[in-house]
């Protein structure tokens, strides 16, 4: 009971600590299973005995027998869902080529150049070298994300490393497991036919067991037959039976079932999606959380010392700075990304979740079977992804810097809210040549955003989570501009922070345009105007109209006058290559003449 418990609190402990320093939760998670497992073991322990002792194929500890390899492989089937349900199909068909080459071709890159290594360094064979550079092509959003998440960057590198991550998971995942088949069915002269048959097994039945479980599952809950209480439960135990059938029909065939019944869910018309996506979220990280403190902690001493060896530093070097950038570069020829902008992709490769989950699979069912070299592949993976990680999450905002892909200053502009006059106001910016990203939990605001061809997203402003969003990294202007003054203030004064480096804004409510300080009008999107009358002066007339400023005098007059004119309503002074809001050129120390103030609604005619 106390070392069930101490594994939870440890792995929260470890979130938490990664939350706090921004890294990836993978690090402290590994690094508290080794203390508590091989390194307690050797050194801390008077009898020799590990703090946790998973016992994998003992019959004592806290999985005797095969019970830790039921555990692991449940719990990976769970992960795996959870990231179908985020790939959404409209979203890779905008990927682009770098990504769509990065997870094939330099997938093939990394596969055949690792193990070729693999086989040559350690000498192992070559179904066991290939199993190996089978299990490292996996990257990772778990691990990406907050590596760049402190690293503000282009929005073209952030995407790309992003989406790789994402897509890459499954990619990797199936060929571990199509290796794996070959080496369990091989030998007896029948080795490729006989292997073939079994992974055409595990694509039939996986993906029909799958695709036919995700349709039923979304009907059920469409036609609201599962009660809503039991609607994360009913799900889980869907996932769970998924992978069960398709592993009794085709031996390894559940992790592509479970990852197809999320995407075909994920992409459907399902009702309550980010309910289910919450809970499977929360129900990952505590997978995840007890899952890697298991693994590391079931190694041993005497598996580390089989790195203890200059093949181990040559192994990672080649795999991370040979192979990775001949893989990036390859993919990115005729590409628009520059030389550094590749380098830094280059250089950010850490591998993750999937990696170390399906090593320690893999390997300690290989082990069991006594296949030879089966001992090297678990400590050689969590090599792999303890050194990317740490090499990763240390350097790569120096590295950024070095080779000239920092962001010194991000000048995105993020606009709560997607009304018509906030799109009105985004496509004047982006057509401006600034890069606007909407935000709205309106659905159809952000389809209509979309269609407009602005950047937009479909999220609650209430979701912690909005900060984590990669792509977001080179934002530096808040704008608040809802019809809800609660909204607005809860996003200036939870994101001003992060989003807001160079000034954060909102709507005025109706009480503040009349009773509010001058200090407080210094954060309004508009001098003196509420939400009401930026849609009145919308409806008004629909489009941004310009003056041009000769003189201080005739600036003051203009702003004056539009304070009395509810229907016209002052949004932005141009000076020079410099673009303002109204408040924000109030407190510059720029001249108020040879400029031009744009502002929305009634036409209005100006005296010199």
């Amino acid at each position: 009971m106390l070392e069930l418990a101490g594994i939870i609190i440890l792995g929260i402990l470890a979130q938490w600590v990664a939350w706090k320093f921004k890294i990836p939760a993978i690090l402290p998670l590994i690094l508290i299973g080794l203390l508590v497992g091989p390194i307690a073991a050797a050194y801390l322990s008077e009898d020799g005995s590990k703090w946790i002792e998973p016992i994998w194929n003992g019959e004592k500890g806290l999985f005797p027998g095969d019970n830790l390899y039921y555990f692991v492989s449940l719990a990976i089937s769970v992960i795996l869902f959870e990231g179908g349900l985020t790939l959404k199909r409209e979203e890779i068909k905008n990927v682009g080529p770098v990504i769509t080459k990065l997870i094939t071709l330099g997938s093939a890159i990394t596969f055949f150049g690792a193990g070729i290594v693999a086989h040559y360094v350690f000498e192992l064979g070559w179904e066991m070298s290939f199993l190996f550079s089978g299990l490292i092509i996996v990257t990772g959003p778990t691990v990406i994300t907050p590596i760049l998440r402190n690293v503000p960057l282009k929005k073209d590198i952030s995407t790309v490393l992003k989406w790789e991550g994402i897509l890459i998971d499954p990619i990797g995942a199936l060929v571990a497991v199509l290796v794996f088949e070959f080496i369990s069915v091989g030998g007896d002269g029948g080795f490729t036919k006989t292997a073939l048959i079994e992974f055409g097994k595990i694509l039939l039945f996986g993906t029909t067991f799958g695709f036919t479980f995700a349709h039923a599952l979304a009907y059920a809950i469409n036609k609201k037959l599962i009660p809503h209480y039991l609607l994360n439960v009913v799900s889980l135990s869907t996932v769970l039976l998924v992978f069960v059938e398709s592993e009794v029909f085709a031996h390894e065939s559940g992790l592509l079932a479970v990852v197809v019944m999320g995407m075909v869910l994920g992409n459907g018309k399902l009702k309550n999606l980010k309910e289910l996506l919450y809970f499977k979220e929360s129900l990952s990280v505590l997978l995840i959380s007890m899952l890697f403190i298991l693994l590391a902690a079931n190694i041993n001493i005497e598996d580390l010392m089989l790195l203890y060896t200059w093949k181990t530093a040559a192994l990672f070097g080649i795999v991370v700075f040979i192979i990775r950038p001949l893989a990036v570069f390859v993919c990115t020829i005729n590409s628009n990304l520059k030389f550094n902008e590749k380098l830094f992709i280059s250089w950010v490769g850490p591998r993750g979740i999937v990696a170390a989950g399906i090593a320690s699979l893999f390997g300690s069912k290989l082990l069991k079977e006594g296949v030879e070299g089966a001992e090297y592949i678990t400590p050689l993976v969590f090599m792999i992804v303890l050194g990317t990680v740490l090499l990763n999450a240390t350097t790569a905002r120096l590295f950024a810097k070095m080779v000239g892909v920092f962001l010194k200053s991000s000048n995105g502009i993020l606009i709560i809210g997607a009304s018509k006059p906030s799109r009105l106001i985004a496509r004047f910016l982006r057509d401006k040549g600034k890069r606007v990203v909407l935000i709205d939990s309106n659905k159809k605001f952000i389809e209509q955003a979309l269609e407009d061809g602005l950047e937009a997203f479909n999220e609650n402003i209430y979701d912690d989570n909005l900060t984590d969003n990669i792509e977001l990294n080179d934002v530096g202007y808040l704008i608040a501009l809802t019809g809800n003054d609660s909204v607005n203030m809860h996003a200036l004064n939870s994101f001003s922070k992060d989003l807001g480096e160079h000034g954060s804004y909102k709507i005025a409510s109706s009480i503040e345009t009349q009773n509010a300080s001058k200090k407080e009008r210094e954060s309004f999107f508009t001098p003196n105007d509420d939400f009401i009358n930026l849609s009145e002066a919308y409806r008004e007339n629909p489009k941004i109209n310009e003056v041009k400023i000769e003189s201080e005098k005739q600036y003051n007059n203009i702003l004056e006058l539009l304070a009395l004119e509810e229907k016209s309503i002052p949004l932005f002074i141009e000076k020079g290559e410099g673009l303002y809001l109204v408040p924000e050129f109030e407190k510059t120390k720029e001249t108020r003449e040879k400029c031009v103030l744009f502002y929305l609604g009634k036409k209005l005619v100006f005296q010199e």
